[in-house]
């Protein structure tokens, strides 16, 4: 059985260890929902809390606000503010988070060609 090490930044186990580059990854966006809010943000752009709750039906809203907070966590979005009165927020991808677009292009890709 392989040994839990910890993430220090979400502070959730890594069950493979950290030698592996794609364990390492998936322990940051292989949870559930987390690709599916990073399509959309790949493919729509900034959205609110809101746009995800439509367009991830299914999502409740904690799992959808731990998934966003592990993101900002990793600096793969941030939230910004657009509205100060009351405070109104939307999700961007940061560069670190635009480096993942061809990954999802792919995944879309071999999904197209392999699960039809």
């Amino acid at each position: 059985m392989p040994q839990i090490q910890s993430n220090r930044a979400s502070k959730k186990p890594l069950p493979y260890g950290r030698r592996c580059p794609v364990a390492r990854t998936l322990s940051i966006i292989g949870e559930r929902w987390t690709i599916m809010i990073l399509r959309d943000l790949v493919r729509d752009g900034p959205r609110k809390f809101q746009d995800f709750e439509h367009s991830l039906e299914g999502i409740s809203p904690n799992t959808l606000s731990d998934r966003l907070k592990t993101l900002e966590e990793h600096g793969i979005v941030v939230q910004r503010f657009y509205e100060e009165h009351p405070p109104r927020a939307e999700y961007v991808l940061t560069d670190k988070g635009r480096e993942l677009r061809p990954v999802i292009k792919e995944l879309r890709e071999w999904g197209e060609k392999h699960t039809r």
